[in-house]
């Protein structure tokens, strides 16, 4: 990714966090790629272990076929974290940014589904640690 593109991909995630677009509560599935991955089909990680992983800046969840969902309000480390992995993701999704604030992240494990992050927790870790949001 050249630093062009990738000042480019930086300033439309800070357009989209505010999600000021109309947006509605949805859930969605998918599995979390890079979005380098999605976009050009190449560096694309086979597991968390991968180096690939290291090169990639944003991470996606992939909803079909060059079909993807920008979480811009979660930590890029939470979502590489979950890499190909089946998730699911509950937050007010903007169509018009195609981005999702995230609320609740779920991983599918065998035929369940277990919370691995949420603004509540996140909420409860910064107030706990006194960790200002940004840092």
């Amino acid at each position: 990714m050249t630093l062009k593109s990738t000042l480019l991909l930086a300033a439309l995630l800070v357009v989209l966090s505010p999600m000021t677009a109309r947006s509605e509560e949805k859930k969605i599935e998918g599995n979390i790629v890079g979005y380098n991955c999605v976009i050009n089909n190449i560096g694309c990680p086979v597991d968390m272990e991968d180096p690939v992983i290291t090169n990639e800046r944003v991470f996606v969840v992939s909803v079909g076929d060059k079909q993807w969902v920008f979480v811009p309000n979660v930590d890029r480390a939470v979502l590489a974290r979950h890499i190909t992995e089946r998730v699911r993701v509950a937050g007010e999704m903007s169509e018009k940014y195609n981005a999702i604030q995230a609320k609740t992240i779920e991983v599918k494990k065998g035929d369940t589904w277990k919370m691995v992050w949420s603004t509540a927790w996140e909420e409860e870790f910064r107030a706990k640690f006194n960790v200002p949001l940004g840092k």
